[in-house]
């Protein structure tokens, strides 16, 4: 990734450095830290520049292999989000962050999609996130949309949330 400007997580001194895939996560806990060589050489973890690519695969007893549609048809009563949107930063403490769903929300009701809802707002910290994962399936090539310019390749499983916090109803539309 070609840093034009430097700042608090990137550096025009890290230009040309090899990059190598990083596991950020590791069976269920932090394996490493965004570190420019400054940060690096401050704290003695290695470094470990951002990257252009996004890849979360779910290693479990089913090895994360269930379709989406499969996952559906196993919901009692729940929202299928197609598309988180707006996300900002509210307190980098807990990494909370606060966005809209956008282009699709629906209702499921034993294991059917009824229907269309409206948006939501959230609030929710991706860090408490994973630890209320009850299901993630295949992982699938996908399009990110609001760090699309960041992530330019991305692949993620769905996944099954308990309680993920729907905060108000959005007018986004």
């Amino acid at each position: 990734m070609l840093n034009h400007a430097s700042g608090g997580d990137a550096s025009v001194f890290d230009n040309g450095l090899p990059l190598q895939p990083t596991d950020w996560v590791r069976d269920g806990e932090l394996a490493n830290l965004l570190t420019t060589r400054h940060s690096a050489g401050l704290t003695g973890l290695p470094v470990r520049p951002a990257i252009d690519n996004l890849v979360l695969e779910a290693h479990g007893p089913d090895g994360g292999g269930a379709t989406m549609e499969e996952m559906v048809a196993r919901t009692e009563r729940g929202l299928l989000l197609t598309c988180l949107w707006y996300i900002r930063e509210v307190d980098p403490a807990t990494l909370l962050l606060t966005g809209l769903t956008r282009d699709g929300v629906y209702l499921v009701e034993d294991g059917e999609v009824k229907g269309a809802v409206n948006n939501f707002r959230f609030n929710e910290s991706p860090v408490d996130l994973l630890s209320r994962i009850t299901e993630a399936g295949r992982t699938e090539r996908c399009l990110p949309r609001e760090w699309g310019d960041y992530f330019t390749r991305a692949a993620m499983p769905p996944v099954r949330v308990a309680d993920f916090n729907m905060s108000s109803v959005s007018q986004a539309s």
